[in-house]
């Protein structure tokens, strides 16, 4: 870790089809090495299939929806305290709970195998938009986690 000063969050710019931030964080998320244009093929594909799977409502709502259901509100962090390291239930920063909610609906979208990244990214936003998927039952295990460790939550500083 740098012992000199914070580095400056540069500002996201919002993406071209949408105008939103939001999906230029997924489309971020998504990409890898670099490939920005087929992440932002991926991500529009997807939400092209949702946009036919549930046409009363918008995708960016969705997605806004999505999100929100599989933001995790605790979590636990290691802390060593005499010689004992001890699982501490934490509160989530609002910029790192938008993070993991979409490393987690990314991650497990590409778990899905047998078919493609757009229509597993689609099926996986559509779960955790409705409440269930993967990504939500993962925010829940981080929350259960963060209960059973209520305890040492005096360690927190």
């Amino acid at each position: 870790m740098s012992r000199r000063r914070q580095a400056d969050r540069r500002p996201l710019i919002e993406d071209g089809k949408y105008k939103s931030t939001l999906v230029s964080r997924l489309v971020n998320t998504v990409m890898q090495s670099g490939k920005k244009s087929l992440a932002q093929r991926i991500v529009y594909g997807a939400f092209d299939k949702l946009a036919e799977k549930n046409p009363q409502s918008s995708p960016l709502e969705i997605l806004q929806r999505a999100v929100d259901n599989a933001k995790p509100r605790l979590e636990v962090k290691a802390r060593r305290v005499g010689g004992a390291t001890y699982q501490v239930p934490m509160e989530v920063p609002g910029d790192r709970q938008l993070a993991l909610a979409m490393r987690w609906l990314v991650d497990f979208a590409d778990a899905r195998k047998g078919i493609t990244m757009k229509e597993a990214l689609a099926a996986e936003i559509m779960e955790a938009y409705q409440g269930q998927g993967n990504a939500i039952r993962k925010r829940d295990d981080v929350h259960k986690m963060a209960q059973a460790n209520k305890a040492f939550a005096h360690f927190r500083w």
